[in-house]
């Protein structure tokens, strides 16, 4: 149900199912670039042994907390922009 009382129609089912999917790939991209860029030295190159094992451990918290933060901001966007600015009100020329 909508939050008008309706049913979701096909194209509005189909657009949730798009943002969904662009909402998971675009946070898998950001938290991949970003353990890469935390974790990317541990990696390549010989760091001191503490700083070897922690900077993939910081890199996998953060990459979580951004995959997370990137979910919920695209899906929050899409669910401003599909409801009307002022419902149950026509525009101001019609």
């Amino acid at each position: 149900m909508t939050s008008h009382g309706g049913r979701r129609g096909r194209a509005e089912r189909d657009a949730i199912t798009v943002e969904i999917g662009y909402a998971l790939c675009s946070a898998v991209f950001a938290a991949a670039v970003v353990f890469g860029a935390v974790a990317g030295p541990a990696l390549l190159f010989d760091l001191p042994g503490g700083l070897e094992h922690a900077l993939p451990l910081v890199g996998v918290a953060l990459a979580t907390v951004v995959f997370f933060a990137r979910v919920v901001s695209v899906l929050v966007r899409f669910q401003r922009s599909s409801q009307p600015s002022q419902p149950g009100r026509t525009s101001p020329d019609s």
